[in-house]
């Protein structure tokens, strides 16, 4: 039998997700320290501090490492309240890249790792990255990876360039992924590694501008100079990195499409107030058809796009992959927020495209969903091509 309702301890606990948001975190989407590169890490350290003392900081870590365990379902829940503001998932430490970094550092990671790389992001004290695009290989087709690593039997030499690496600024955790050659000691192919940001060979170029500004210190082109780590380093096994990558992006672009939906969700709110109260041609914008029915489309959005997302949890809770409906999730899900979007700027007329509300910034940040974690056209090819099989 199907059954959509929710729990009510999770619904309790979602109301004060909502809350904690919209009384707490909200009034920090005017702080300077939100900058055109994103939060500042002075801030989000601040807005940690105020999840942690709710008891709401990484609360989808595993239970064996201070986290609650959260099942697929109700991430999908408790995202969709945080997302409320596109801080509030920095302040509950559930944001990009962090939240897929933990998840995948949780599957793969040795015990040694764990402490020294996973649980202080757990905790909120430092931040990670993970180091797989570049300007002239690895993207939408991660075999094109150019970045190289060498290996001796004592230790691994990185060389190569990444760009639009999230928050690369300041984190200590970094996840490099890098095509390991020919060696007699280990399988060679596409790698993962594991080491300290401010290792010497670790090259920040520079931050490059966005539209969006909802990561922690932006995204940067990260050059890899003779980079030398031990062989302590290889995190899971070698030649295996793209299939880690799969593990990881599965739940990641569904833990996306939660957090968009709860912004999604803040944007349609705005623009119900405005039609409600501002008047054209003698009437409330509100009772004009053509406003009526964009605020519709919003509404028929915003509930397909929640039963998808809810779909695929279910399907990941059962132990399913769910690779497909996944893939679906994220095409259809960042093509239909979009649209929510940019119909709630249409409806607030010019202060849609302006600071007055947050509206500007969430149909600005919201923009590149569409293309990260597999942009829509290389989920819809994987899509047909399962299809047609």
């Amino acid at each position: 039998m199907i059954d959509f309702t929710i729990p009510a301890e999770l619904a309790a606990e979602r109301d004060r997700v909502r809350a904690f948001v919209a009384d707490k975190v909200v009034p920090y989407e005017r702080d300077p320290r939100l900058t055109s590169h994103g939060p500042t890490d002075e801030l989000r350290q601040e807005l940690v501090e105020l999840a942690r003392a709710e008891k709401l900081l990484t609360i989808q870590a595993p239970t064996a490492l201070g986290g609650r365990g959260l099942t697929h379902v109700e991430q999908a829940v408790l995202y969709e309240a945080a997302g409320w503001s596109t801080l509030g998932p920095v302040a509950m430490n559930c944001a990009a890249p962090d939240e897929g970094n933990m998840f995948l550092l949780s599957k793969i990671a040795n015990p040694e790792q764990t402490e020294r790389y996973l649980q202080p992001v757990i905790d909120g004290h430092q931040r990670s990255v993970f180091a797989m695009t570049e300007p002239d290989g690895a993207g939408s087709d991660p075999g094109q990876l150019a970045t190289t690593a060498t290996f001796d039997g004592e230790n691994f030499v990185i060389e190569g360039r990444k760009w639009l690496i999230t928050g690369a600024n300041g984190a200590k955790t970094w996840i490099i992924m890098a095509l390991l050659g020919d060696n007699p000691h280990l399988p060679a192919g596409p790698t993962l590694f594991l080491t300290d940001g401010d290792r010497p060979g670790i090259v920040i170029e520079r931050t490059m501008n966005t539209m969006d500004r909802n990561y922690v210190a932006g995204h940067c082109v990260v050059r890899f100079d003779n980079l030398t780590l031990p062989k302590s380093a290889l995190l899971g096994e070698a030649g295996q990195a793209l299939r880690y990558a799969q593990l990881r992006l599965a739940p990641a672009r569904l833990t996306h499409c939660m957090r968009w939906l709860g912004a999604a969700e803040r944007a349609q709110s705005i623009a119900i107030d405005h039609a409600k109260t501002r008047t054209a041609f003698g009437k409330t914008l509100g009772e004009h058809q053509g406003v009526s029915f964009m605020i519709a489309d919003n509404e028929i959005a915003l509930h397909q796009c929640r039963l998808t997302i809810w779909h695929t949890c279910w399907l990941m809770d059962q132990g399913e992959k769910a690779r497909h409906e996944s893939s679906m999730a994220k095409s259809f899900v960042s093509e239909e927020l979009f649209k929510v979007a940019d119909r709630c700027v249409q409806i607030l007329g010019g202060i849609g495209v302006s600071d007055e509300t947050v509206v500007e910034m969430i149909f600005r940040d919201m923009r590149p969903f569409r293309l990260y974690d597999g942009p829509t056209e290389v989920h819809k090819y994987a899509i047909g091509r399962k299809v047609l099989r």
